[in-house]
């Protein structure tokens, strides 16, 4: 059987001005809490940091699953680990990936890899023995509300066969244009946390919202 589907909202997309009310108002359909860290390098947008991290800690016990989409995550991966965060995913667009993901090790972090939508599952493949999370970016990152890239898909099933294969107990997530209806194509490929922004906090009821997301994931085992 498939995996059951875990919802990640990310609060890249929330009213930052009221944060905290904001994860209260999602928190009994949160598996994990993702925050979207941009350093306007790697990516042409500038979002949080570790401050931001520290503060979320303070108010919710969820799994804070960062996501760094920095040049240098090597001279901040101490400072999210202070700050509270769970995991941190780097990208595997950077140089010296197997020394960032020993860091995070070190540190007490879960360690995932995230590929943009250009890049082959093959540069991820010698890491899957070492990593907590795949992160495979159904969009270019850098801003919400973007179209879900279907030619993604078949990278996600790509590696899901290949994890299977090895044996291992690693979740695929993906990012971007995640709604309840792209979460089943995902979920048919593979994928089984699903990163949701403005479909969940753009939502009218995002409760509810991150409740269809669920339900719509949750679709049979993959032939």
């Amino acid at each position: 059987m498939s995996p059951a589907p875990r919802i990640a909202p990310s609060i890249l997309s929330a009213d930052f001005a009221s944060l905290g009310d904001a994860i209260d108002g999602v928190r009994p359909e949160a598996d994990l809490l993702h925050i979207d860290v941009m350093d306007g390098h790697f990516v042409p947008n500038l979002t949080i940091g570790p401050p931001v991290v520290k503060a979320v800690r303070r108010h919710t016990d969820l799994y804070l699953d960062c996501h760094l989409m920095m040049d240098n995550p090597a001279t901040f991966l101490d400072a999210f680990a202070r700050a509270g965060a769970s995991g941190c995913t780097v990208h595997a667009e950077l140089d010296g990936v197997g020394e960032l993901l020993e860091q995070a090790r070190a540190l007490g972090l879960e360690a995932g890899l995230a590929l943009n939508p250009d890049t082959p599952f093959e540069v991820a493949a010698p890491h899957l023995e070492h990593l907590d999370l795949l992160l495979l970016m159904t969009v270019f990152p850098g801003f919400a509300g973007q179209r879900f890239m279907a030619e993604v898909l078949p990278k996600v099933t790509e590696a899901r066969r290949e994890i299977d294969r090895r044996g291992l107990d690693l979740p695929i997530e993906v990012d971007g244009g995640i709604d309840e209806d792209t979460a089943p194509l995902a979920a048919a490929a593979g994928a089984s946390v699903f990163v949701a922004g403005s479909a969940i906090f753009g939502a009218d009821d995002p409760l509810e919202a991150a409740r269809r997301i669920r339900a719509a994931a949750s679709v049979p085992a993959r032939a």
